[in-house]
């Protein structure tokens, strides 16, 4: 993962929504869930079926609150981000094909930070749909935004070096500034900040809800997604980026290097806008170390697994890059931006089918534009670069696997299967935290036996998994899936059950 031994680009659980209750927000969320109660049960049940009566007549909360019957799509896409996190995160150095994409194209790692970002976007419409109180409102949602930086930096920046190594502790002259929290964090921000200063510009119920009538009436909403898209463009393609050097530190000897640049609007590995806006910005020191274009073919033999480098291989593939910089993270607003309009949408319109018309088209039209600009080399789809087309081909693909589950589960009602994804989603910054950054895995480690390397984790991985099945590929495999999938599902089962959620 960046920002320690393991990989965390994956990404991390779901940005926490803002819930109302009688005084404008409801406090108990964070990234855990939508178990919140943005609403009492029975009312948010009317309200997500399009009835906003209940806002006009302002009933009051009964005193015992019914089951809930809230719409469950929601935290089952977490939990499923949450599952496909772990799964690339621990398994993708085993299966290279499932781990990110060393620069252009798309593996199913590269899904997992735009999902989150998707559902953050979604959650925020449900949760900021009617704001009382402005001022209270903008300042939850700034306190929300600095403890998902804090511990964005305290997991990411290079202070934890859990699970495997047991010291703790950061230079900072190299700390690493930028990570997956801190993503979600600056989208978060903006995004929910958009919806709640326009709360007064906007219409609480549309008297014609439909595919025009959604857009224009949160019409600012995507006016800051198109300042971010046109940002990011204008950035990518007219700044100019010079020559740059690194020093990599190797047997104590120090050896400089210099990349030769002197152009704009490249798209590869080492030329790039967003590189050389975070070098500026952070500093190089401050970015990550081992980035994911070191298993390229110009880089290793190996490719596309992790190895040994090329003994000519170019400079830049050993120089640092940030995948979560700043100007990439400005074009990862418009996830955020897509997700609220889904959110919408699940707020205006009634019936199921008109929903899923929305949901799917849209998640479709998106699709179809990434795919024509990546094979015609306009825009290929890049994660690193955050790339306008990675945007809507990985935004497309939330939309329609969101549109699934809500058939599966919230219209045919087949929520029993997809129980343990509930579950996670609803715990997801806990499972995150515990589980994809190995804080857990740390804690049991530094139980040994003779040797730090005589753990439980590593007893376990060995002798019930690898040396059963004869391979460490399937074992690994089999390790993650049961280990530690299945159990964080039932850690998350059983805290839901206790009513226990991780609050931010």
């Amino acid at each position: 993962m960046e920002g320690n031994p393991r990989r965390v680009e994956e990404g991390l659980g779901h940005t926490p929504p803002v819930h109302e209750d009688r005084d404008g927000f409801h406090e108990k969320e964070g990234i855990a869930n939508d178990e919140d109660r943005i609403f009492d049960n029975e009312k948010e049940e009317r309200i997500a079926e399009g009835d906003h009566s209940v806002e006009e007549k302002g009933e009051e909360r009964p005193l015992v609150k019914p089951k809930s019957k809230r719409v469950a799509t929601l935290d089952a896409f977490r939990g499923l981000t949450v599952v496909i996190m772990i799964l690339v995160d621990d398994a993708g150095g085993s299966y290279a094909r499932i781990d990110h994409s060393p620069w252009n194209g798309c593996t199913l790692a590269d899904f997992v930070m735009p999902f989150f970002l998707f559902i953050v976007g979604v959650a925020i419409a449900l949760a900021l749909k009617k704001i009382p109180k402005m001022q209270i409102a903008i300042k939850k949602i700034m306190i929300r935004t600095l403890k998902l930086l804090f511990w964005g930096i305290l997991l990411q920046g290079g202070y934890s070096h859990a699970p495997d190594d047991l010291s703790y502790g950061v230079d900072m002259k190299h700390i690493r500034w930028c990570g997956i929290l801190q993503r979600i964090a600056v989208v978060y921000m903006i995004v929910a900040l958009i919806e709640v200063v326009t709360t007064k510009l906007r219409p609480i119920v549309l008297d014609h809800p439909g595919h025009l009538s959604i857009f224009t009436a949160y019409k600012y909403q995507w006016i800051g997604g198109f300042i971010a898209f046109f940002v990011y463009m204008v950035t990518t393609y007219t700044l100019y980026v010079p020559d740059w050097s690194f020093v990599v530190y190797n047997d104590h000897k120090l050896t400089r290097y210099t990349v030769k640049c002197a152009m704009r609007g490249h798209l590869g590995p080492a030329c790039n806008a967003v590189g050389y806006v975070d070098r500026e910005v952070w500093g190089i020191n401050h970015l990550y170390s081992s980035p994911v274009w070191q298993r390229l073919k110009a880089c290793t033999l190996s490719s596309p697994n992790s190895g040994p480098p090329r003994e000519n291989a170019p400079y830049w593939c050993r120089a640092p890059f940030e995948p979560e910089g700043l100007l990439s993270t400005i074009s990862a607003i418009l996830s955020g931006t897509i997700g609220i309009h889904y959110g919408h949408v699940l707020i205006h319109i009634k019936a199921h089918s008109e929903r899923l018309k929305h949901w799917g088209s849209m998640g479709l039209g998106l699709l179809i534009i990434a795919i024509i600009l990546h094979f015609t080399d306009a825009i290929p789809i890049n994660k690193q670069l955050y790339s306008f087309s990675y945007v809507c081909f990985t935004a497309g693909a939330a939309g329609i696997v969101f549109s699934g589950f809500y058939v599966l589960i919230d219209v045919w009602g087949w929520r029993t299967p997809f129980l343990f994804l509930e579950w996670i989603g609803m715990n997801a910054m806990l499972v995150f935290v515990l589980g994809a950054e190995g804080i857990l895995a740390g804690f049991v480690n530094g139980w040994y036996y003779k040797s730090p390397d005589n753990t439980l984790v590593h007893w376990i991985k060995t002798h019930v998994f690898i040396n059963v099945w004869g391979s460490e590929r399937l074992g690994t495999l089999l390790y993650v899936i049961f280990a530690e999938i299945t159990f964080w599902a039932v850690v998350a089962g059983i805290l839901h059950k206790l009513d226990i959620y991780w609050k931010l």
